[in-house]
């Protein structure tokens, strides 16, 4: 772990990339991330062509939010017990073999063709991306604690900006190029390329010469043990009124899940333009983390992430009501914008406020708090397009993200309040 003395000054806007490993952590998750980024989006697509059921995208996030979020607690506790990076390797290694999983049903051989009807690859679909689901229960607290070990805690704020950054710069290119690859050679082509990237961030994080310190063994009962990180959260009550935010606002407001529907059938637009719609979010979000390098959002950190959350419930209403392409386009872009400042004081909160020890168990219950957001807010996108239509579903969501900053802003005045984060 890099010394602070060794370190770059922390006003610096590029200090925490001037840090070799932390250069090729960044690199790795940005060839990870564009490489789901791809997947989801051909999977999207893929499901949706073979169903024609907005409920199936619910599902996809169902598969995979399921035993992440169930496993999410152990495998915090294994990320605390174990070297963080070979954890991270291992887990990615399982998610090039769901990659391939999804490219050999993919691929058109006779038998394969003959073999399984339209139902039953999606079932087989499903349970590559349940197997993808435990990859990432162990996956995303081990590269998040990984990255807090990189880089001294006085660049902190510098290495979630960029780490944040660059996660939305693959989630940019990722849906545009996943649409593109699509519309040339359809599933194949998606999923080859999506698991040729796998493999190059394998080898990306093997290049990182980094060993988590040895840390004592902890004598307390397994259960207890890993149950430490929801003490601590529940001890923090800024950290949890800010992950509770963030849990209630995607997961009534996220739209994501639904984009296929609108592409499809209320924009009248096709596979390109759904990896346009992807990539719209990402797009505001990487314009707003090279801002917030030189200008990061934390000297009224409370205020402000309340105002961002607002912003994105309100796009998320002007996606909703859109018909236009390009006004469709924008209000995402816009919402990207608003949910990056609300990633990047999110992040920065936890990481300044846990104990190194504990940054694998909380950090893992940070998962449980996206996954529930993100995947579960899928299905419940699925399930209540189902039943009021994708409009309707969308514009309720976004109605509902307001009324949760409303009630946080007057439950929790002392987020409101909060001014400055220190080391």
């Amino acid at each position: 772990m890099t010394s602070a003395s060794d370190a770059p000054a922390a006003h610096d806007t590029f200090a925490a990339l001037r840090v070799p490993n932390f250069r090729w952590y960044i690199l790795a998750l940005f060839t990870l991330t564009l490489g789901v980024q791809i997947q989801g989006t051909v999977v999207g697509w893929q499901v949706y062509d073979l169903t024609r059921d907005p409920l199936a995208l619910g599902f996809i996030g169902l598969a995979e939010a399921l035993p992440a979020i169930s496993l999410a607690l152990f495998a915090g506790h294994v990320v605390d017990l174990h070297d963080r990076r070979r954890i991270a390797i291992a887990a990615l290694m399982v998610l090039v073999g769901c990659s391939l999983g999804l490219w050999w049903l993919a691929h058109p051989s006779p038998y394969l063709l003959h073999a399984l009807t339209s139902a039953a690859r999606v079932h087989a679909i499903y349970g590559v991306i349940i197997v993808s689901g435990v990859a990432r229960a162990f996956l995303q607290p081990a590269r998040q604690a990984l990255s807090a070990e990189l880089v001294p805690r006085t660049l902190y704020s510098n290495a979630v900006t960029w780490r944040s950054g660059t996660f939305q710069l693959a989630a940019v290119l990722g849906p545009a190029l996943g649409g593109v690859l699509y519309a040339i050679g359809g599933t194949v082509l998606g999923y080859s390329v999506d698991a040729a990237l796998m493999v190059f961030a394998v080898g990306v994080l093997a290049t990182v010469r980094h060993r988590s310190p040895i840390r004592e063994v902890s004598t307390e009962p397994v259960h207890v043990a890993i149950l430490s990180g929801l003490r601590f959260m529940w001890s923090e009550p800024l950290l949890l009124s800010a992950l509770t935010l963030d849990l209630f606002s995607v997961l009534f407001g996220g739209a994501v899940a639904l984009l296929p529907v609108f592409a499809a059938e209320i924009l009248r637009a096709g596979p390109s333009a759904l990896g346009m719609l992807r990539a719209a979010p990402a797009v505001g979000a990487v314009l707003t983390s090279i801002v917030l390098t030189r200008w990061p959002p934390f000297a009224h950190t409370g205020r402000n992430l309340l105002i961002a959350v607002s912003g994105f419930g309100i796009c998320t209403i002007v996606f909703g009501l859109s018909r236009s392409l390009p006004l469709s386009l924008a209000a995402l872009a816009v919402g990207g914008a608003f949910d990056v400042v609300s990633v990047v004081i999110r992040s920065l909160m936890l990481q300044m406020r846990t104990p190194e020890a504990l940054l694998g168990r909380v950090s893992a219950v940070n998962q449980i708090f996206i996954g529930s957001s993100n995947e579960i807010g899928a299905f419940e996108s699925g399930v209540t397009a189902r039943w009021w239509g994708a409009v309707t579903a969308v514009v309720v969501g976004g109605m509902a993200t307001l009324a949760v900053v409303a009630t946080v802003a007057w439950r929790v005045p002392t987020l409101r309040r909060l001014k400055q984060l220190t080391h």
